[in-house]
């Protein structure tokens, strides 16, 4: 099988997503396209690192959780198309979640056991930077911590050498919630992913964060009630006037698999949430090449505003797929069953958790 290596050179690669912020899709004149190919190339360079830590995470995650679920993506060109238009400082060659792999875990005890694994093992990569969304939980109420690793490669593999990987860890919780706040935008037509959209939505999904942080003995979220009757009452308005229950189950999505399911490790999955329909096509490792070329295909002929999903991951099997990105099935039933829990008050006080973690 052979990888993609990088092609251009960083002020080329610059450029393009220069030229990526302001095109409109789908591409058709050729100054775009060739920006568009200078992208893809290096996306798809990043396939070889990413496989090489998706193993050592999945290695090192199941020596403490054996059910662990582990997944590796290529950041989806609309994904990359959003951050450089909204932040215009921001360079395509120094983007730190191009390549990102992932471990969800049962436990906080575990997710913080992995961590430190990752900061005092020997390790051939050299760690840039990490931020702990945990400890720390963004505004909107994400909660991860991200850890990103500078690529140092051999004799065999320096083409590769100084390319980013973002490994991330949370717990099952965690990616529940993220799972709702992804799906809900689908559903919704709204970015809330990027704390964008109704106001409302966005208060329930950072108040449902800190009642999961509760939960998992964490830190709140910044401006949310610490007191548990006040967390509580909050989280029941909004999710009644929101109708949040029956938002989260009306949906019911058809899925058809295309290519054959044994020893299927490459996804391409197409989202429809207009006619709540996916189509999932699978290739073996082998097949990665073929996968990445299908992936672009698809991606690069969405008109711009479509709202249809198109992402490329790894997995370790087809049963894994759907635990790992149920967002992309609209699968929020974890999720529900949290916003029942926390409505009938089945939750620790926050303010109890927030004096444990400051003595």
């Amino acid at each position: 099988m052979a990888w993609a290596t990088p092609e251009f050179e960083q002020q080329e690669i610059n450029a393009a997503g220069k030229d990526l912020a302001r095109m409109a899709f789908p591409v058709v004149d050729d100054d775009a396209l060739k920006a568009l190919s200078v992208i893809n190339n290096w996306r798809s360079s990043h396939a070889y690192p990413l496989n090489t830590f998706q193993i050592t995470l999945r290695k090192r995650a199941r020596k403490l959780e054996k059910d662990v679920i582990v997944a590796q993506r290529i950041k989806r060109l609309e994904s990359i198309h959003a951050k450089l238009s909204r932040q215009a400082t921001m360079r395509m060659s120094q983007m730190q979640d191009i390549a990102g792999c992932r471990a969800v875990l049962k436990k906080m005890t575990t997710v913080r056991r992995l961590v430190s694994i990752y900061k005092s093992s020997r390790f051939a990569h050299r760690l840039k930077g990490e931020k702990d969304y945990i400890s720390a939980p963004k505004p909107d109420g994400y909660r991860c911590h991200h850890l990103v690793y500078i690529y140092q490669g051999t004799e065999a593999t320096k083409a590769y050498t100084g390319l980013q990987v973002e490994v991330q860890i949370r717990t099952q919780l965690q990616h529940a919630w993220a799972t709702a706040v992804e799906a809900v935008g689908i559903f919704t037509r709204q970015a809330l992913k990027s704390n964008q959209g109704d106001r409302d939505w966005l208060r329930f999904f950072a108040l449902m964060s800190s009642a999961i942080a509760a939960i998992e003995k964490c830190s709140p979220v910044p401006n949310t009630p610490t007191n548990k009757d006040d967390l509580v009452n909050e989280i029941r308005r909004l999710s009644e006037k929101l109708r949040v229950q029956q938002t989260l189950n009306v949906y019911n999505t058809s899925i058809d698999y295309l290519g054959s399911a044994k020893d299927a490790k490459y996804f391409v999955l197409s989202l429809d949430p207009m006619t709540q329909k996916i189509t999932v096509w699978r290739y073996k490792a082998l097949q990665s090449e073929r996968a990445n070329a299908h992936y672009i295909e698809l991606e690069g002929a969405l008109p711009e505003g479509d709202s249809t999903q198109v992402v490329l991951v790894s997995v370790e099997n087809i049963n894994a797929l759907k635990r790992a990105y149920p967002n992309y099935f609209l699968d929020t039933n974890r999720f529900s069953s949290l916003v029942t829990k926390v409505t009938s008050g089945d939750i620790p006080n926050p303010q109890a958790q927030k004096e444990l973690l400051l003595d």
